[in-house]
């Protein structure tokens, strides 16, 4: 027994020793981490997959790794979206790092955001650009639109020098005359409406920049028709930063110290004298003692704190969640203006049931403080620069101020015709504005279980701001409004909620059959925007009726959407987008409510079939597009219906003591319908050299056809002489050129530019029955518009008179060009002369790491671009240094032509001034600690400028301006020194 006993356990020990080669074998682990191969990051996220088995892995946070059961000679591939996979041979290691290095074929397939879905950049069939956080302008960025300027080609931005301010923001010119040209914005699938409320900045003010993922810019009416009823002036789509599996948390600071850079050249103090003594010497007595610049007195340093903290992470280990913190504080260059804003935005993206259901729910809330200013640049311009800022025992809070001397009650009476102190103004009105507003959305995205090829989408939007400002000037101020020039102070008070609900409900059936791969999809938007307002009026006002405050219930207005899309790949080679969108709008009567928008769009992959074997030409894409799109923005909703509106607070009939609104019937818009954009888009995107250099070049042809005039119309045929009509259309043609390069790409350098090109041209092809229609800012308050709407010419074309020169080029004040030959000058001798349209926009950008160290900078030119320079043609002639007993600055122009009057000049071409420029936005230089604490912490500390500076022959402030091309002062845009960090952990 016992023998057995040990016969059977030596054995079983010689067994186990024949296996234990094969356990020890079994059993090995190899642990490790994955990093990028060009920042030394790591790549959190990454799998590893042992060759022809099913041992797997991924890496965590820090990039960080653990197999188990892998054997000597294993191949284990690592692999990651945007990097080139790599295979290793496991050799018995026990640790090792993997060096990924990135794909640029890969990068250049990233998904892209269209209408209701997404597709692939290398599938696109539409004009469709779209930059990623990477590829964001750096800098000062308070408002979203700025970290587009210059980067996409046939989009411009152009920003006022106001914090927080909304641009002007045109994508290929806008599409329309007198309705609206702003683009449609998209956060997450919520169309935003483009009304700033009360107390905010502007409508984008609200959304912090940093919550920002990507923007796409959709451009022709392949890419934008899904939106049909608003989409004829392009579409913005911003998707922000969604949650993450794993733990992250990121802070950012930035401080700035801002100046100003540049004024108005007018006459010094002491130009000003010896002109006064030398042309109007009979004035001489009226000049002050003091040397005051008042453009700079207006103005003030600026500080800058701008903030953000983003965590990311795994709510409970099963929802993706995303929480960013931003505040806010920037100073204006006016003495007064401020902007603060502080920001939360919250993102969850869970998914369950294998990824059949994925949810999305996006919350963002913004508190917004403003301290609002009035324009006093025009003033500050024209202010006797002899004159003091404060006089020593003063009337009005010891500001100088012209008066009429102290009255019997002893008042001091201000001069109704001169200017007020500015620097005054702006100190002593305290105009200030809060918003409170929250916006996001809740989405579904079930991919059916039965049916994986069909999948329902819900999403529910949501936005509604809270404003109020009050305006606050004393009794003590000279810009207070007064009677008989005896100011009475102003107290004013508004608030107003504006509501954005969205319901979208669409499906998508995506299938591939054999060499065919069809995606359908169909569903239908419902979207409602309502307002309501609350005034007091200036409770100061001693004339002010019984009758206020006031409230205004505006008119809702609804659109209505049914929309479907096909986009059908066969062998990936030949493209086909169809869509078509019907539209219901509000805004017109039941006959001509709804629109339709129909587009088509063919992309054909070419490379295989003509450059197969090319090693040069790695990519090319020949893409065509037609499409319609729709407007119907216009500040009259339901203009249709029978209305009437009862007089304000300024407007009652008096019975006795009592007062009585008065009801008036408003004006009607019959028979108003759509106006219509019809497009064609074809273009070509390319690579060469494996990727190293891609691009796109694009032609584009676009007529908007029954455009929304307000046009005059008969008398007595309405309860207004002007009401909006469809008449004429106008054409754009043009064409854009995007190049995007990685030139140098080594270890230890990295080098990426972008640059972009773009011309177009707008015509108007028909008016009203072919006659003009005068248009522009009056220039100096004479009621003389400068600019001109006529059948084959650009809008805003200026409409000026033609001046004459003498035998020296001098120019001879009044003498202008006999065109008609009538030797009688009036309106018929004025002729068309430049436009503000550029020839040409430029943008350039680049980016370069060396090591640890990034240096990255952008420029944008506009050349051939014209400017209407109002505050010449307005004040640089010797009339203007005199009204009415009170004494004024002028431009130091005024010299060079020696004018006299400003009525003899006004409209003369001579003020029309080439306003090219080049500008540099922002230069930004940065230095990253890595490893500062641990594996996964990084510090990036960096310095750099904003608006570095502007090369331009243009004689005014800045050559860059809205207002389509009339200069009468802007905000002047400050220069920012930035210091900052960025901490990863």
């Amino acid at each position: 027994m016992k023998t057995k006993s040990l016969k059977t356990i030596h054995f079983r020990l010689f067994f186990l020793l024949l296996l234990v080669p094969f356990f020890v074998q079994a059993q090995n682990k190899l642990s490790g981490t994955v990093v990028d191969n060009t920042t030394k990051l790591p790549i959190p996220g990454a799998n590893l997959v042992v060759k022809g088995s099913k041992v797997s892995a991924s890496t965590d946070f820090s990039g960080a790794f653990q197999l188990s059961s892998v054997s000597k000679g294993d191949q284990i591939v690592v692999s990651f979206v945007g990097f080139k996979s790599q295979t290793v041979i496991y050799s018995g290691q026990s640790s090792l790092t993997v060096l990924l290095q990135e794909q640029d074929n890969e990068l250049k397939e990233v998904v892209v955001q269209v209408g209701y879905g997404s597709v692939k950049r290398k599938d696109a069939t539409g004009s469709v650009t779209t930059l990623a956080t990477k590829d964001f302008n750096k800098g000062v960025n308070v408002s979203t639109e700025n970290m587009l300027t210059g980067r996409v080609a046939g989009l411009s931005i152009n920003s006022s020098g106001a914090p927080g301010s909304l641009s002007e923001i045109r994508i290929r010119g806008g599409s329309s005359l007198f309705a609206s040209n702003d683009p449609l914005i998209v956060i997450d699938g919520l169309p935003l409406e483009n009304t700033t409320n009360t107390g905010s900045a502007s409508f984008l003010a609200s959304l912090n920049p940093s919550t920002v993922e990507s923007m796409t810019v959709l451009k022709d009416a392949s890419a934008t028709a899904i939106y049909g009823s608003r989409a004829s002036n392009g579409v913005i789509i911003i998707t922000t930063k969604k949650g993450s599996k794993t733990l992250s948390v990121d802070y950012n600071v930035q401080f700035g110290a801002g100046e100003l850079v540049n004024t108005v050249d007018v006459l010094s103090p002491t130009a000003f004298r010896n002109t006064i003594a030398q042309m109007r010497p009979q004035d001489v007595d009226k000049l002050g003692t003091a040397n005051t610049n008042w453009q700079e007195a207006i103005y003030r340093n600026t500080g800058l704190v701008d903030q953000n903290l983003a965590v990311r992470g795994s709510l409970f280990g099963v929802i993706p969640t995303s929480l960013t913190l931003g505040n806010t504080d920037q100073q204006g260059l006016r003495i007064t203006n401020e902007f603060k804003r502080n920001t939360v935005g919250l993102v969850m993206n869970p998914s369950f049931f294998e990824n059949h259901l994925k949810v999305k729910l996006s919350a963002n809330y913004a508190n917004e403080r403003n301290r609002f200013t009035d324009a006093v640049e025009g003033t500050a311009i024209g202010f006797d620069p002899t004159q003091p800022i404060r006089v020593e025992g003063a009337p009005y809070g010891g500001f100088f101020e012209y008066t009429s001397g102290v009255d019997a009650n002893g008042n001091y009476p201000l001069i109704a015709i001169a200017a007020r102190n500015p620097v005054a103004q702006l100190l002593q009105t305290n105009d200030r504005g809060k918003s409170n507003r929250l916006f996001g959305n809740f989405e579904i995205d079930y991919k059916f279980h039965f049916l994986p090829s069909l999948r329902a989408v819900v999403n529910l939007g949501f936005d509604e701001s809270n404003g109020e400002r009050r305006r606050l000037v004393g009794a003590n101020a000279g810009s207070a409004p007064s009677n008989n020039n005896i100011p009475y102070g102003t107290d004013e008070y508004s608030e107003s909620t504006r509501r954005n609900k969205l319901i979208d409900a669409y499906f998508v059936y995506n299938k591939t059959f054999n060499d065919f791969n069809v995606e359908l999809t169909g569903g239908h938007s419902y979207q409602k925007f309502e307002s309501n307002r609350f005034d007091t009026g200036n409770i100061l006002n001693p004339d002010l009726p019984s009758t206020f405050p006031e409230t205004t219930l505006n008119t809702d207005v609804v659109l209505l959407g049914f929309f479907g899309r096909s986009n059908i790949n066969f062998k990936n080679k030949y493209l086909l987008t169809l869509s078509y969108r019907r539209d219901g709008s509000s805004r017109f009567e039941k006959e001509s409510r709804w629109g339709n928008f129909p587009s088509a769009a063919f992309a054909w992959k070419v490379k295989e079939d003509f450059f197969k074997n090319s090693t040069v030409v790695s990519d090319l894409k020949l893409r065509l597009s037609y499409g319609i799109t729709g407007q119907q923005d216009i500040p009259d909703p339901n203009g249709y219906l029978e209305k009437y509106d009862l007089g304000g607070g300024n407007s009652q009939y008096q019975f006795g003591n009592a007062y009585f609104p008065i009801a008036l019937p408003s004006k009607r818009t019959k028979n108003l319908k759509w106006e219509e954009t019809v497009s064609y888009n074809a273009g070509l995107d390319f690579g060469v050299f494996n990727n190293v250099i891609t691009g796109a070049v694009d032609v584009f042809y676009k007529e908007a056809k029954d455009l929304l005039v307000n046009a005059a119309i008969s008398d007595g045929s309405n309860f207004s002489n002007r009401v909006y009509q469809n008449v004429g259309s106008f054409t754009t043609k043009g064409i854009e050129f995007t190049l995007n390069a990685n030139p140098i790409k080594t270890e230890n350098f990295n080098w990426n530019v972008n640059f972009n090109a773009t011309k177009f041209e707008r015509r108007i092809k028909d008016l009203v029955y072919g006659t003009d229609i005068y248009v522009g800012d009056n220039i100096a308050g004479t009621g003389t518009p400068g600019q001109i709407f006529r059948e084959g010419y650009t809008p805003y074309s200026f409409y000026v008179y033609k001046q004459l020169y003498d035998t020296n080029g001098k120019a001879i004040e009044g003498a202008f060009a006999d065109l008609n030959g009538d030797n009688i000058k009036n309106d018929s001798d004025r002729y068309i002369y430049n436009n503000p349209d550029p020839d040409v926009t430029l943008g350039f950008a680049s980016t370069m790491n060396y090591k640890d160290i990034d240096f990255s900078f952008n420029l944008r030119a506009s050349i051939g671009n014209r400017i209407f320079n109002a505050v010449d043609a307005s004040r640089a002639q010797f009339e203007a240094m005199e009204n009415g007993g009170i004494l004024s600055n002028v431009p130091s122009s005024i010299l060079d032509n020696n004018f006299q009057t400003t009525s003899n000049v006004l409209l003369s071409d001579i003020y029309i001034e080439n306003a090219s420029y080049l500008k540099m936005d922002n230069v930004t230089l940065g230095y990253t600690f890595r490893k500062i604490m641990n594996e996964n912490t990084s510090l990036r500390m960096f310095t750099g400028v904003q608006n570095v500076f502007v090369l331009t022959k243009y004689s005014g402030l800045d050559p860059e301006i809205t207002n389509n091309g009339v200069d009468k002062t802007i905000y002047p845009r400050q220069r920012t020194i930035l210091f900052g960090l960025n901490l990863k952990f």
